[in-house]
């Protein structure tokens, strides 16, 4: 189980997809982060709601010159840097017979993105998210439901995540897991917490 942001997808810039949103749009990242996502982010990303029946209302008052279909496609494509080394280790460990799978904290439009789109649906065998689980990393409850959807019993999962939260909460819940921090490779990354790969 892979988390995505971080792992597979790293931006060049700590500052993230946003870094250069105001001079590219007229948006300022802080205003989009008070008025967005602190009020609306969880509901999105529990999918309690939709990210344009939420994000279009607060563009009009933040930004009327900025349709909500331009500020997404924007936010899509400069949240969309692979992780290619990585990848190409993904793809070894599938040929090896081994299922890889992502575990990630996302709504609905973006995982239509990374699966369509970015073509995560040729390179992992399923996608565990979010706004489709209904619940979100580091609860418990998401861990439990990706068991739930896959029949795999915790001792069997194994989870490679950038936050120390969410490998702490996955360890709580019974499954192995590593924190990645794109130090090393994911083979020295892997042999180094269980021995093997």
């Amino acid at each position: 189980m892979f988390d995505v942001d971080g792992v597979p997808i790293c931006h060049p810039d700590p500052a993230g997809w946003s870094v250069h949103l105001h001079r590219d749009l007229g948006l300022s990242p802080d205003i989009l982060q008070e008025a967005f996502f602190k009020p609306h982010w969880d509901d999105v990303i529990h999918g309690r709601a939709g990210l344009r029946e939420r994000l279009a209302p607060v563009l009009v008052e933040i930004a009327p010159h900025l349709d909500c279909a331009r500020l997404i496609e924007y936010w899509f494509a400069a949240d969309a840097h692979l992780n290619r080394p990585l990848l190409a280790e993904v793809e070894a460990l599938r040929k090896r017979g081994l299922p890889v799978h992502l575990a990630t904290l996302q709504e609905h439009e973006r995982a239509r993105y990374l699966w369509d789109v970015l073509d995560f649906g040729s390179r992992f065998d399923a996608m565990h998210y979010a706004a489709d689980l209904g619940a979100a990393k580091p609860n418990r409850d998401f861990f439990v439901r990706i068991e739930q959807r896959t029949g795999l019993a915790p001792a069997d999962l194994f989870l490679v995540d950038d936050r120390p939260r969410n490998v702490e909460a996955a360890r709580a819940c019974g499954w192995g897991a590593a924190h990645w921090t794109g130090q090393c490779s994911l083979h020295d990354m892997l042999v180094d917490v269980l021995g093997r790969v």
